[in-house]
């Protein structure tokens, strides 16, 4: 019995502990999802900085821009709007 006591006195730390298995394992979890969320977060900032590239260096990126955000028609230009039908169910 004493030496049973004493295996178990000895796994503790190792198991439930400062460095035990159990928080590795939490760790690790942790880890693999922050990893996860920071290379979505990789993804929109190639999407932004490409978008920013665009707007640095070209007038094509701002005219479309205009066009659709705020209506843009150039001079000469005839503005003509087609109505979607909607669907039926």
């Amino acid at each position: 019995m004493i030496l049973v006591g004493l295996i178990a006195a000895l796994q503790y730390p190792l198991w439930f502990g400062k460095g035990g298995w159990l928080r590795v394992w939490d760790m690790d979890q942790k880890l693999e999802a922050q990893r996860e969320v920071n290379q979505k977060l990789e993804l929109r900032n190639v999407g932004l900085e490409a978008e920013v590239r665009d707007l640095k260096n070209g007038y094509e990126a701002i005219e479309e821009r205009a066009r659709y955000e705020l209506g843009l028609v150039k001079q000469g230009e005839v503005f003509v709007q087609v109505p979607q039908k909607k669907a039926q169910p």
